[in-house]
């Protein structure tokens, strides 16, 4: 039991300097903003679809669960105010995030092992080029920037799908549906919603990339990383989006 602890305590610490060595790395030159703009579009143009996707159906299923707690109140027009809220704060970047962790956490972690084993790694290194300045730090900043706008694209077919299904399903008033929802969402619960997905992107791409480069023992050794990959940065960003959502209530009610 101590040796687990110890070993993990040690793997946390080996994170922490990893995450500095990022942080180094961000302000070195060159900057190699090519290989930036072809890593947004791998995360996030090539994600479009499955957000779209996934977006769509939370919002479609959650608004017909509300209708169906709402209706013995009467108050069905409060499906739309319930549904934007809801994805805003919460369920748009968790979702949004955990289809990427699934796309691209593995693809990320996978990549960099396979280029581990087959000792890429090694030669960039003999080259005297960082593996974290030439192919970490372009997928966090790719990160950084696509998991925020893909929560955003998810806010918007959520509450399309949840719009559809409330009006053409249910027979609900759209006026009033829509002017109830404006009543009750507000810029700041977009903005967190927004803060959280930046954050669970770097949380994502810097867990996933760590794990790749600390792959060994050849192919299978790639499958584990991928694994631990995937497993650890859906547990993390569980984890973080409770604290955040502790330190942002202050400002969500004020």
């Amino acid at each position: 039991m101590f040796q687990i602890l110890k070993c993990k305590l040690e793997t946390i610490g080996q994170y922490c300097v990893f995450l500095g060595e990022i942080c180094r790395c961000g302000v070195k030159r060159p900057f190699r903003f090519t290989q930036y703009l072809m890593e947004i579009e791998l995360l996030g143009v090539n994600s479009v679809l499955i957000i779209f996707l996934s977006g769509g159906a939370i919002g479609m299923i959650f608004a017909l669960q509300m209708v169906s707690l709402l209706q013995p109140f009467q108050a069905e027009v409060g499906v739309g105010a319930a549904v934007a809220v809801a994805l805003s704060r919460e369920l748009a970047p968790v979702i949004t995030t955990l289809m990427l962790i699934a796309k691209n956490g593995s693809a990320m972690a996978a990549e960099l092992g396979t280029m581990r084993v087959t000792e890429q790694i090694d030669a960039l290194e003999s080259m005297a080029v960082s593996p974290v300045h030439y192919l970490v730090l372009p997928k966090v900043f790719a990160s950084l920037v696509v998991f925020p706008v893909l929560t955003l694209l998810a806010n918007v077919i959520g509450t399309l799908g949840a719009y559809f299904v409330s009006i053409y399903a249910f027979d609900i008033d759209s006026a009033s549906y829509i002017d109830y929802m404006f009543n009750f969402l507000f810029p700041r619960d977009i903005v967190t919603g927004l803060i959280k997905a930046a954050v669970m992107g770097v949380i994502v791409a810097t867990i996933c990339c760590f794990n790749g480069l600390r792959t060994s023992q050849g192919a299978k050794g790639v499958g584990n990383s991928a694994t631990k990959a995937v497993v650890a940065s859906s547990v993390s960003i569980l984890v973080a989006d409770y604290f955040l959502t502790t330190l942002m209530l202050p400002y969500i009610y004020a």
